[in-house]
C-alpha cells in the first residue's frame, strides 16, 4: 500500500521507515507525489487538531492515505510552554539554538527535579475522508546547560529523557525511535494501519 508521509524531509521519511518496519507499505514524500509546495496551516491550539488538520488536507489532495504528525515540548516550570508551537517558541525571527537559549534563560537556576518536561506527538492517519489519531509521550527534564556532540534537532540537546544521564541528542537512534514520542505513538499507529491494508 501506498503510504504518504506528509512531509519533504527525507530525513523523517527514512525515521518512519524505521518505526513501521515489518508492515507492507511504500513510504511517500510529499515531494513524490508533486506536494512540495502545498503548505498546510497550522492554526489548532492543540497537537490532535494540527495533526488532523494536516492528514485530512494531504490525504484529499493526494488520493492516499496519508501520516501527518505534530510534536509539543511540555515544561512544567514554565506552564507548559513552549506547548505545541516548540518552532516558533519566542517569534518568529529566533533561531533554534536561540530558542533553546530562550529556554535554558527562562529556567534559570530551578533545581534539577523541578524542571520536569516531556515530548509529546500525535500521528493522525488521513484516509477515506476519516481521521485516526495516536498519542505518544516521553517523559524527562531540561538539562541545565545545551549538550554539545550528538545528533538530533530541535529541542533534542535540553532534553534529558527519564532514566538517562545524556540528552536525546546522545542517545542512539534505535533506541530514541524505541522509547521516543514518536516511536511509541507510531507503534499505536502500527495495528491501525494493519486494519487498513488488510
Amino acid at each position: 500500500m501506498d503510504l504518504l508521509i506528509a512531509s519533504s524531509n527525507p530525513g523523517k521519511v527514512r525515521e518512519y521507515q524505521m518505526l513501521l518496519t515489518g508492515l507492507p507499505v511504500n513510504l511517500l514524500s510529499l515531494t513524490d507525489v508533486g506536494l512540495g509546495d502545498m503548505d498546510v496551516e497550522e492554526y489548532a491550539d492543540t497537537l490532535e487538531a494540527n495533526a488532523t488538520i494536516k492528514a485530512h488536507a494531504y490525504a484529499e489532495a493526494s488520493g492516499l492515505p496519508a501520516l501527518a504528525d505534530d510534536t509539543g515540548l511540555f515544561i512544567d516550570a514554565l506552564d507548559g510552554r513552549p506547548g505545541v508551537y516548540p518552532a516558533r517558541y519566542g517569534g518568529p525571527d529566533l533561531t533554534m539554538p536561540q530558542r533553546r537559549q530562550k529556554v535554558l534563560d527562562e529556567l534559570g537556576d530551578i533545581a534539577d527535579d523541578q524542571r520536569t518536561a516531556r515530548f509529546a506527538c500525535v500521528i493522525a492517519l488521513g484516509y477515506d475522508g476519516k481521521v485516526r489519531t495516536v498519542r505518544g509521550t516521553c517523559e524527562g527534564r531540561i538539562a541545565r546547560e545545551e549538550v554539545e556532540g550528538g545528533s538530533g534537532f530541535g529541542y533534542d540537546a535540553i532534553f534529558i529523557p527519564q532514566g538517562y544521564a545524556m540528552s536525546w541528542s546522545q542517545v542512539p537512534m534505535e533506541e530514541k525511535n524505541r522509547i521516543s514520542h514518536r516511536g511509541q505513538a507510531a507503534q499505536l499507529m502500527i495495528p491501525v494501519l494493519q486494519r487498513l491494508i488488510g
